[in-house]
C-alpha cells in the first residue's frame, strides 16, 4: 500500500479488550485505520461514525451479541455494503448458521491466521 492509496476502514468489536486491542494493533503495521469497540452497542455507534468498509464482530459479546449487531448494521447505510466478518471461539455449526442468516460475510474461529484475515482485507480494499 503506498501513501497516496486509501486506506481501508476496519472496526473491530469484542468484550475482550485484549483480543481486539491485539488485532487493532495488528491490522495498524498493515496501515489500516482501525476503530475498537468492546461490545454490539459500541459497533453501532462507531461505525455511525467512522464509516467502516469491514467490521470484524465477536459473536458471543453480553448484550447486543455480533448477531444482533450484524443485523443492525445492515439496516444502516454504511452498513449495507460493509464486509462483516465473524470471529469467535464458537465453531460450531448452529453458530455459524445463526451468523450467515444475521448477514456476516465471513466466519473465522480464533485463534485466527493472520494470513487469513489479511487476505480477505486486501479483497476488500481492491
Amino acid at each position: 500500500m503506498t501513501p497516496h492509496e486509501p486506506k481501508l476502514r476496519v472496526l473491530i468489536a469484542d468484550d475482550n479488550a485484549d483480543a481486539a486491542d491485539t488485532m487493532a494493533a495488528l491490522l495498524s503495521i498493515y496501515d489500516y485505520h482501525v476503530a475498537v469497540g468492546y461490545s454490539g452497542s459500541d459497533a453501532l455507534a462507531l461505525g455511525d461514525a467512522f464509516h467502516p468498509r469491514a467490521v470484524i464482530l465477536d459473536i458471543s459479546m453480553p448484550g447486543m451479541d455480533g448477531c444482533e449487531a450484524t443485523r443492525r448494521i445492515r439496516q444502516r447505510t454504511w452498513g449495507r455494503s460493509a464486509c462483516i466478518i465473524a470471529l469467535t471461539a464458537w465453531g460450531d455449526d448452529d453458530t455459524r448458521m445463526r451468523a450467515e442468516l444475521a448477514g456476516m460475510d465471513f466466519y473465522f474461529t480464533k485463534p485466527i491466521k493472520a494470513d487469513a484475515l489479511l487476505e480477505v482485507l486486501a479483497r476488500v480494499l481492491a
